[in-house]
């Protein structure tokens, strides 16, 4: 590790990227394969930045329905009647209940669609992100600055797509970041060699619980 891509644990906050019903249970509309799989990992890390009373963000897609927000690659199919998954207001926008502090938290949709920032627990957010990336047209990066963090732990859903270019956004504003390996969707072993070539440091979530200094057992 790098002296200028080494993680700052004390400085640290946890990403998660589109862990919402549609893409991860088995027969939704978006369903990425795998997701569920790791997400009793993204659990345990989750579990862990809180015990430790570090920032987590839960970063998530939003279409309305009208298809206005709808990335261009598919907005022609939903202009044509496809099916739009993460529908403002619906349960298959939510975030899958094992990463909620309590099965009670609902998404704002239309506050998060215009950019503000929802408070679910203590030092714990959710934020709409109207592309890939989770830095693009978001308050993300402001909101990270004003918390003095300077080092990410990025789990989530589908790497080649939004996890992939959250990391490299979070890399060009000269974050550290981590990726925990068995705590996202979709990764295979080139993309995460060219996490390796620009400083991004792939870990198992075993190590990084370690090096926060909370241990929280695996669930079953």
């Amino acid at each position: 590790m790098g002296k200028y891509t080494a993680p700052d644990w004390a400085n640290s906050a946890l990403i998660t990227i589109d862990v919402q019903r549609d893409f991860a249970l088995p027969g939704a509309p978006a369903y990425i394969g795998g997701t569920m799989e790791v997400v009793p990992v993204m659990q345990r890390l989750v579990r862990a930045f809180r015990e430790a009373g570090k920032p987590i963000v839960h970063v998530v897609r939003l279409y309305r329905a009208d298809g206005s927000n709808v990335d261009v690659c598919r907005k022609e199919a939903v202009e044509e009647g496809g099916s739009l998954a993460v529908r403002p207001g619906s349960d298959g926008a939510e975030l899958v209940d094992e990463l909620k502090p309590s099965p009670e938290v609902r998404l704002e949709t239309e506050p998060l669609l215009y950019g503000e920032v929802q408070g679910i627990g203590d030092k714990e957010w959710v934020m709409y992100k109207p592309r890939w990336g989770a830095f693009y047209e978001t308050p993300l990066h402001r909101h990270l600055r004003e918390l003095g963090v300077n080092t990410l732990v990025v789990c989530g859903c589908n790497f080649p797509n939004c996890p992939r270019t959250t990391i490299y956004e979070a890399s060009e504003r000269d974050y550290r970041v981590v990726t925990i390996t068995e705590a996202i969707s979709g990764g295979y072993e080139r993309g995460t060699q060219e996490l390796r070539n620009i400083g991004v440091q792939p870990m198992r979530a075993d190590v990084c619980l370690n090096r926060l200094g909370v241990k929280i057992t695996a669930t079953k």
